[in-house]
């Protein structure tokens, strides 16, 4: 079995790492991340007109361009490379994916075709102020009038919930979980961006007050969409994870080869080899996780459950390492707000708690296994 990208898979990295190198250089990403909105308009459109990257995964029927999941990899991995602030993964990796395997036609013909043309900020708002990713976790409930539905309660860490075009709720009916899709700017709804650490990727506060809601595919049948939702993200964000960890490895070997100490490069000491060895380990072992959690993404198999909480838990803490890393071997440089290492750190730490910490998926990594 051969697990190495094809030649188009390359030129598609080749492509998006040039347009991020353009349109998402540290310059901007700290510009951008200071803003309320948190992204670039113009890059946005670019990015959905130019390289079609919205509409990478989306069914062609549905106004996409049908590739699998080991291309959308390819680009998260870039993104996490750049460190780019746009609302891609709650769009694409979250809104989208739901809307696709949620079984709903309608629902997928309705709303798909804005995201992938780019003219739709979409996310997926399912955690509560109990901050739990398990569906014991979704409290919120969902009332019914007739066929229409309102929803009322408060979604918390909701990704790019403050500038959504098109918001999905997960929320509690009498059967169970269910899925429906409201307007960001719908009435009774209230969204208050948070503070956050990782400055890069915005969350929100989502207050529903009788908000009127579209049911998404069959009541009570939410759950099971939502779970594999999440093991697709999970994979999701451990390529992005791959990403942050290399550019980091690079920089630091590079200061190690640069930086002259006592007469000589500090990457001949003892010290400095052994952790940037320690970091190689670290990164070329996620992307062996990443890169195969991916292929199971894109196959739908069995072991996807399984796989996709493996990666996300050993990427988690590889990405994080490295980052720490990264600044120790900068020392002094490493810990000031003009360095981008610090940028990366909260990054990592930030990824690292997203769906989940590494505890909570080796938890469920057994429960899948039978251990």
């Amino acid at each position: 079995m051969n697990f190495a990208f094809s030649e188009e898979q390359e030129q598609l990295r080749e492509f998006v790492r040039q347009f991020l190198e353009n349109y998402s250089p540290e310059t901007a990403v700290r510009e951008l991340m200071e803003t309320e909105a948190g992204y670039d308009t113009e890059t946005w459109s670019m990015m959905a007109e130019q390289l079609g990257l919205q509409s990478l995964v989306i069914p062609e029927e549905h106004g996409g361009q049908g590739f699998g999941y080991v291309e959308l990899i390819v680009v998260l991995e870039e993104m996490g490379r750049a460190l780019l602030c746009a609302p891609f993964f709650s769009t694409v990796v979250l809104a989208a994916n739901t809307l696709i395997h949620a079984g709903d036609e309608a629902a997928a013909s309705a709303l798909l075709p804005g995201i992938a043309s780019g003219e739709t900020i979409a996310t997926l708002a399912f955690t509560e102020e109990s901050g739990r990713w398990d569906e014991a976790g979704i409290t919120m409930e969902a009332s019914a009038s007739g066929d229409a539905w309102t929803l009322s309660g408060s979604k918390m860490y909701v990704l790019d919930g403050h500038i959504a075009d098109l918001v999905l709720v997960a929320a509690r009916t009498t059967n169970g979980v269910s899925l429906f899709h409201v307007a960001g700017d719908a009435d009774g709804l209230t969204r208050t961006a948070l503070a956050t650490m990782d400055m890069t990727r915005k969350q929100a506060r989502l207050d529903f007050d009788g908000v009127s809601a579209t049911l998404i595919g069959a009541e009570g049948a939410g759950w099971p969409v939502l779970e594999r939702v999440l093991d697709l993200a999970a994979v999701a964000l451990a390529a992005e994870q791959v990403g942050g960890a290399q550019i980091c490895l690079d920089t630091a070997v590079q200061y190690a080869k640069d930086r002259v100490q006592f007469g000589r490069p500090i990457g001949s000491f003892q010290a400095i080899k052994h952790k940037c060895a320690d970091m190689l380990l670290e990164v070329e072992s996620a992307k062996s996780a990443a890169y195969y959690a991916g292929w199971c993404a894109a196959e739908l198999n069995d072991e996807l459950p399984s796989v996709a909480s493996l990666a996300k838990a050993y990427c988690s803490e590889a990405y994080f390492h490295t980052t720490a890393e990264n600044i120790q071997i900068h020392g002094g440089i490493g810990f000031t707000w003009e360095h981008s290492a610090h940028l990366y750190f909260k990054r990592a730490k930030s990824s690292e708690l997203l769906f989940g910490d590494p505890t909570y998926h080796r938890e469920l990594l057994a429960q899948r296994i039978g251990i």
